[in-house]
């Protein structure tokens, strides 16, 4: 008999939405009838804290340890009763069940208020066009984060919502601290954890229990869980995989890890563990398995003797998010940014397009290994299959595409593909900002509905640029983003300071351009983050390429990524830490524009040597390109009504052909010589978005000049046709 699998994300990852691998892992099983049960306990320990149950347990524990509160913990604690009597009410609000509650909740007088809200009165005039349930939802998202706090400071001080104990992962080279904390006795939220994890292996009664671990921050927990299993069912086997341990543990040597865990598997996971499946059902030899780490003889062994290939993006089957709790997930907004909210603020499906990252060449990213380097993009037929199934399975029409760079050829074709099936969705993605998102295909894109992308500028430096081997520079991304931001959709920049050879006059030219897109508003949200070098990056790789000298030389027995190193040629990267950040969190919200650049910081910096006008002239710059033949020609609206009539003009009579284009909003009407009017209209059902044979700009020329006569770039490019253009007939 095969073996009954419970798959499980330790805590914390999101509150608005499930993280998919398990999801993944679980439309892989079912193609090879496998039983599986998965869930989030990330949520499941959320909703057990911050309930009226919860919150009594916390709040008694903290009366019996009386331990010595800061002032905002004691308003806290002192408020306690209030808090056990609001909370469940503000976590049902918060899953979208009593939306009613928002009138009080903005009126003032219902929550209780620590700390967080102390910036509420500088941000009172973000939520005039955001409404009030917006409005209360923020005010809701500050409540929990001053319990938080109070949990931090006075419970568990590796608490977060997003992520636990997030420092024991990070450039944990050995495993010592990270074990020694386990050996502690269990915390108030670790005793919740365990008795979820409990309830789950009763509901289910699996044989074996697969942990994916994405990120840091759900390490701890994951071990834990495994420290318990082992304790108290040590019958069961435990494997663990995810996005952790295929960054951080390709070169594990320490065995103390596997008194948590029977295995531990890189990179995609689905064929190890069918073939960890088929090695317990004693059907594989245990040589046999692929890319998983075992004990052997008191020691740590790599076995990766499978023949067997990792799935297709056609096999793999589609996510499946049954199982989760999809109705208990969490709506918060930290920042009222309404890009910035995505992340927190709505339930998601996740869907990849492609595997791998279609460009690969970016020197800080991880592009030697597989979830970055195997680039297999999927078809547009099997991912429209998968939206539809996934909309009946969850009841949910957003997505959240997940790609590490969605392809534009792709993100087109799969754009078409959804208006012709009529799928009713709102999706967002990672780009890269290069050329091929042209104005008219982002326009496609909106139609399909699309509505944010999310892409790296990086250093906004186009010497630094060449150096990270992005492939665009900073004028190509104005120019990108202002197509994204006409056609209506919401731009966000991952931004890096610290890249090797990066010079203080660099920082603050890269700010400066980051300040004038912002007020362009050609992106409207923004992430800085300081360059950390890993191993399996060509900066790790090859750091002396990029001036730099790796001070952590010997590998670690645990993890193995995050690299210590020294740039001696650049600038000191951590004293702009605070400056970057506070002048882009001013600029999200539309404000602090005119403010000197030195004023973000408290030491001397450059004057920055970018033009004032430099991020408005490149959107302004108009560069004729000559139409390709082989651009595809697509009408997004109907078919129009004809009506041809006499115009007089100076005694001159000419025949007419007057176009009523009807679309959502109104009518457009264009008025054409009759000849051409006439193999307008004859051509609109061909170019229609519904018609899957495509039509090229070569061919209308063809017909339209055996036809007419005329010259069809003159005419393509005349006014009532630039008309048309801007309302639906694209270029693609």
């Amino acid at each position: 008999m095969s073996q009954k699998v419970l798959l499980i994300t330790p805590p914390f990852t999101q509150l608005n939405t499930p993280y998919p691998a398990t999801a993944y892992l679980k439309g892989s099983l079912n193609t090879q009838n496998i039983f599986s049960y998965q869930c989030d306990l990330g949520i499941e320990v959320i909703l057990k804290l911050f309930s009226s149950e919860g919150l009594k347990a916390l709040f008694s524990q903290l009366a019996t340890r009386n331990p010595k509160l800061s002032a905002n913990s004691q308003r806290i604690f002192n408020l306690r009763e209030t808090y056990i009597q609001t909370i469940d009410q503000v976590i049902a609000f918060l899953q979208e069940k009593n939306v009613a509650l928002a009138h009080v909740i903005c009126e003032g007088n219902y929550l209780p208020e620590a700390s967080r809200f102390a910036q509420t009165e500088d941000m009172e005039w973000a939520f005039g066009t955001m409404g009030t349930r917006d409005k209360a939802k923020h005010l809701a998202t500050l409540y929990l984060e001053d319990l938080s706090d109070l949990i931090v400071e006075a419970v568990d001080p590796h608490f977060g919502f997003s992520r636990y104990a997030e420092r024991l992962g990070r450039s944990a080279a050995t495993f010592d601290e990270l074990n020694a904390e386990l050996q502690k006795p269990e915390s108030f939220i670790d005793r919740i954890l365990l008795k979820l994890l409990h309830d789950k292996i009763k509901l289910s009664r699996p044989t074996l229990v697969a942990f994916s671990v994405p990120f840091p921050g759900n390490l701890y927990s994951a071990f834990k869980c495994g420290q318990y299993i082992r304790k108290n069912y040590p019958e069961l086997k435990i494997v663990m995989g995810g996005g952790f341990p295929n960054t951080e543990l390709r070169s594990l040597s320490d065995s103390r890890v596997f008194e948590y865990f029977d295995f531990i598997t890189l990179d995609d996971g689905e064929t190890p563990l069918l073939n960890l499946i088929e090695y317990l059902d004693g059907n594989r030899r245990k040589a046999e398995l692929k890319r998983t780490f075992v004990l052997e003889s008191d020691k740590v062994v790599y076995l990766n003797g499978s023949t067997k290939a990792d799935f297709s993006q056609f096999e793999a089957g589609t996510p499946d998010y049954s199982d989760f709790q999809l109705d208990s997930y969490l709506s918060v907004i930290e920042i009222v940014n309404p890009m910035h909210r995505l992340w927190s603020d709505g339930r998601w499906n996740k869907l990849t397009l492609a595997h791998g990252c279609y460009w690969g060449r970016c020197t800080f990213c991880d592009t030697s290994l597989d979830y970055i380097r195997r680039y297999e993009p999927n078809t547009v037929q099997v991912l429209c299959n998968r939206i539809e199934e996934i909309i009946r399975q969850t009841g949910q029409i957003g997505f959240h595409f997940v790609d590490e760079a969605a392809p534009p050829a792709l993100m087109r074709a799969l754009a078409l593909e959804i208006i012709r099936r009529k799928i009713t969705m709102v999706w967002w993605t990672n780009i890269r900002f290069e050329k091929s998102f042209t104005y008219d295909l982002c326009l496609l894109l909106k139609e399909s509905g699309c509505i944010a992308v999310s892409g790296g500028l990086e250093v906004a430096s186009d010497r630094l640029l060449s150096l990270i081997n992005k492939g665009v520079s900073v004028t190509k991304v104005a120019k990108v983003t202002d197509n994204f931001t006409r056609a209506g959709i919401m731009v966000h920049a991952y931004l890096m300071y610290g890249f090797p050879t990066e010079t203080a006059q660099e920082t603050i030219d890269s700010l400066e351009v980051v300040r004038q897109l912002f007020e362009a508003g050609v992106i409207q949200s923004g992430f800085w983050h300081q360059f950390a070098m890993t191993a399996h990056s060509p900066v790790g790789m090859n750091p002396a390429q990029f001036k730099v000298k790796i001070e952590n030389e010997k590998p670690g027995t645990f993890a193995n990524n995050d690299l210590i190193h020294s740039d001696p040629t650049g600038a000191n990267h951590e004293l702009f830490s605070e400056g970057l950040k506070k002048s882009l969190f001013n600029y999200m919200h539309g404000i602090c524009f005119d403010f000197p650049l030195q004023d973000w910081f408290g030491f001397k910096v450059p004057r920055t040597t970018v033009a004032p006008k430099y991020i408005q002239e490149a959107i302004d710059q108009q560069e004729y390109e000559p139409a390709s033949p082989n651009a595809k020609i697509v009408w997004l609206g109907g078919i129009p009504a004809i009506r041809n009539f006499t115009k007089k003009k100076k005694n001159q009579r000419f025949e007419m052909a007057e176009l009523t284009f009807s679309n959502k909003k109104q009518d457009l009407v264009i008025q054409l010589k009759q000849q051409e009017g006439e193999w307008l209209f004859a051509q609109i059902p061909n170019l229609s978005v519904s018609n899957s044979i495509e039509t090229t700009f070569g061919e209308l020329e063809k017909s339209f000049e055996q036809h007419t006569g005329d010259d069809f770039v003159l005419f393509w490019n005349s006014l009532a046709m630039k008309e048309l253009r801007e309302n639906g007939l694209l270029m693609l």
